[in-house]
């Protein structure tokens, strides 16, 4: 069939760097071998993997120009930024966020991994997806950062998932619950008793298993997912940028809590998806936010956004 086709105002829509909210334009997908993909300026992204159905969604973007070393960067000297920067094609002085949570149809499941920095932002790419709140069976909190639990909550207060059953780290609630962190209080806090809270090697559903990957925060966790032979890592906040962050691994983040441990996790897990060629998606990657890694000289990595690959 033929592929979508591109109009003046899908991309005007591509390349607006505004925060996402329910009004933006119409999210269309295209199928091709059985899989379903959306276009370049979708706010989803619908796939295939083996059994499940797989959606990113665009729940929110915007371009912050404070100080991007002094973000990602925070151990190099500005020569070198820049000119790994101007190596990579990208500016020294600005970089596009992209808040990317993941909803995996698996059987009689619909799972959410985080929810976005909204309510609103993160439930109108779920319509494009033909899925409602009403929908989502089991939420999974990676991370309690706030743009990964805003959306846990309606602008009245409720939760925004109602028919779901919780999941987060014991390691992230327990560190959390003691800081008096305004955020969790508001998002997590007044919800425990409906979590269950999990460690390392958790099953989530049938195919869907937690994994420990903390640094970025101290009980950051990153999910695998595997069905009819197909393996995919929702590697959360891992890697924050796919060039400042996945590509130098030891380059200091400003969000990382341990930032020794930070780099030593990214290591370690983008070793593994190089080395086991697993694909992956990354929450603040440029979206989809599905992509491989792949291995440079001089201990670096390399990210490469999908293209067909889930398509055939």
């Amino acid at each position: 069939m033929s592929a979508p086709k591109m109009t003046r105002r899908s991309a005007l829509i591509t390349g607006a760097a505004l925060p996402l909210a329910a009004g933006i334009g119409t999210s269309t997908t295209a199928t091709a071998g059985g899989h379903s993909v959306g276009p370049a300026n979708a706010v989803q992204n619908t796939f295939s993997l083996g059994e499940f159905q797989v959606s990113t969604l665009l729940a929110g973007t915007r371009t912050v120009t404070d100080d991007p070393q002094g973000t990602f960067g925070m151990n190099v000297d500005k020569e070198t930024f820049e000119q790994v920067s101007r190596e990579n094609f990208i500016p020294a002085d600005q970089t596009q966020f992209f808040f990317t949570p993941t909803v995996v149809r698996a059987g009689e499941d619909v799972v959410l991994f985080d929810t976005g920095l909204s309510a609103a932002g993160t439930t109108a790419a779920l319509e494009q997806a033909g899925l409602s709140a009403e929908d989502i069976t089991v939420v999974v909190i990676t991370h309690m950062h706030g743009d990964h639990v805003g959306g846990m909550t309606t602008e009245a207060g409720d939760l925004t998932y109602p028919n779901a059953r919780f999941v987060a780290g014991d390691v992230e609630y327990n560190h959390w619950s003691g800081q008096n962190n305004e955020t969790v209080g508001a998002k997590i806090t007044p919800f425990a008793d409906r979590f269950e809270f999990v460690g390392d090697g958790a099953s989530v559903v049938s195919g869907i298993t937690g994994m420990a990957a903390f640094g970025h925060t101290p009980g950051h966790m990153v999910y695998r997912l595997e069905s009819g032979g197909e393996q995919l890592m929702i590697m959360a906040d891992t890697a924050n940028h796919y060039v400042w962050s996945l590509a130098y691994p030891d380059w200091e983040v400003r969000f990382d809590t341990d930032k020794a441990a930070a780099a030593a996790t990214r290591r370690s897990l983008l070793d593994m998806l190089a080395t086991d060629r697993i694909p992956m998606i990354g929450y603040h990657m440029p979206f989809p936010g599905t992509g491989y890694v792949d291995t440079r000289p001089d201990g670096r990595f390399h990210y490469v956004p999908t293209s067909y690959q889930f398509m055939l």
